[in-house]
């Protein structure tokens, strides 16, 4: 992993004897890339999974062992979790780390990894069940006094239910796939009479890309701000939390720009935030690294959104501001070890900004842009990292997501870490596909 860069902070961590000598990491591109590197960092030999597509990716050579699995399409490939678990048995792996997308927020593939021996590394399958769901998750948190959107308790079906949910919440609404996340299955109903055909639209987008067509409704916050808080569990009955990310700068509900800390909350609000966000973690029992999101209102009033399961794509900018490498507390729960630090270990220290770099065309309503990357130069200095599974002269596929990197800037205040993120983008050359650098760039200064 290129270094934290930000915060080193000395936490006289001790080494346990190292009982996971072998991990399998079942991704691709930069996240695989990001886990093998904390793993031989700590003395551990990495296994790769590869599609065809991805033969000469740099996690693929990267890493001390490479097996093919399939052709390009991920149902073919990165998504077949009981052929992984079988190359992980004949491979004698100790763990499988699943990244972010694909397998990591699957219950049944985390049950299996630990049916077979082998240490899923990440939460408990029951946590990911909980959480998977909208509806569950809130009912887990209930008890706990979390503050909630003003909406409904369970899956609605019924439009003239929906319709007394309306008119006691009030208008606008916004409806829900329990099952989804990225925009899928969601509505805003600005009155009563498009309720009916907005449910409708809902119900049939959340089957169609979630097998699930549950819906809940809840009050629609105007003009919210998305507020996350890490949280890092061990199976000891330890939770911390390791403050905040803003993620506020959307695209069709996909995150652009992500920063550590926000700019607007207060102390007082970051210490309630962080606690209510332990209590959901201690809610299912949680275990690893967990993030707890939130919106934010105007008068910095928070509702409880929903927990994701697994490392967040944007977790670099919580490691820049508190020296924390994630990956490598993850790799340590999962071997049985306790955390070394408590909250009050934990401080911010410094600004980190981070943007997600797409071989998108914006001026071509942000399509993909698939092609070779006849030109690829990261920028480097001080303050920036780039994590990223590409070299020059490779072809982009068209089977993933399009993210060719995170770019991410540290400094000693906001101000500066977007000054070097804004330099940092004007000296990103790349050739051969378009990219989502120049809108990056307006949102990073805007």
């Amino acid at each position: 992993m290129p270094p934290l860069v930000g915060h080193q902070k000395s936490l006289n961590i001790q080494l346990e004897p190292n009982t996971m000598k072998k991990i399998l990491v079942a991704n691709r591109g930069e996240i695989a890339l990001r886990v093998m590197r904390t793993a031989r960092r700590m003395g551990i030999r990495t296994v790769a999974v590869y599609s065809e597509a991805d033969r000469r990716s740099p996690h693929v050579l990267f890493a001390d062992e490479a097996v093919c699995i399939g052709p390009p399409p991920s149902n073919q490939s990165y998504l077949l979790g009981n052929k992984i678990i079988d190359l992980a048995k004949s491979l004698g792996v100790d763990g499988i780390h699943p990244g972010y997308g694909f397998l990591s927020e699957n219950a049944a593939f985390a049950q299996a990894v630990t049916d077979a021996g082998i240490q899923f590394i990440g939460p408990s399958p029951h946590s990911i069940e909980v959480m998977g769901s909208k509806l569950a998750a809130k009912d887990a948190v209930r008890h706990f006094n979390i503050p909630m959107v003003p909406g409904t308790d369970g899956a609605i079906s019924d439009v003239d239910e929906a319709v007394q949910v309306g008119r006691v919440v009030g208008y606008p609404l916004l409806v829900k796939a329990s099952a989804g996340g990225g925009g899928k299955g969601m509505r805003i109903v600005e009155n009563e009479a498009e309720l009916a055909s907005q449910m409708e639209r809902a119900i049939s987008e959340a089957q169609s890309a979630f097998g699930d067509g549950s819906v809940f409704i809840e009050k629609y916050i105007g003009s919210p701000r998305h507020i996350e808080i890490q949280v890092l569990a061990d199976s000891f009955g330890n939770t911390v939390h390791l403050f905040e990310r803003e993620c506020s700068v959307q695209r069709r509900h996909q995150k652009v720009v992500e920063e550590a800390p926000s700019s607007i909350l207060t102390p007082a609000v970051r210490a309630a935030m962080g606690a209510d966000a332990v209590k959901v973690a201690l809610a299912c029992n949680y275990t690893g690294a967990g993030t707890v999101e939130f919106l934010v209102d105007e008068h910095l009033n928070y509702y409880f959104l929903e927990m994701n399961t697994r490392l967040q794509v944007e977790h670099p900018v919580t490691e820049m501001i508190t020296g924390i490498d994630l990956v490598e507390q993850q790799i340590r729960v999962a071997r049985g070890e306790k955390l070394a630090f408590s909250q009050e270990d934990l401080a911010i220290n410094g600004h980190a900004v981070e943007l997600r770099v797409y071989a998108e065309d914006p001026h071509n309503d942000f399509l993909p842009s698939i092609g070779k990357l006849t030109t690829y130069r990261p920028p480097t200095g001080e303050g920036i990292r780039v994590d990223d599974g590409f070299t020059e002269g490779m072809d982009i596929p068209i089977y993933y997501d399009p993210m060719l990197s995170k770019l991410v800037a540290f400094g000693k205040s906001r101000p500066e870490a977007i000054r070097r993120l804004l330099h940092a983008i004007e000296n990103y050359e790349i050739e051969g596909v378009a990219t989502t650098l120049p809108f990056g760039e307006v949102c990073a200064g805007a």
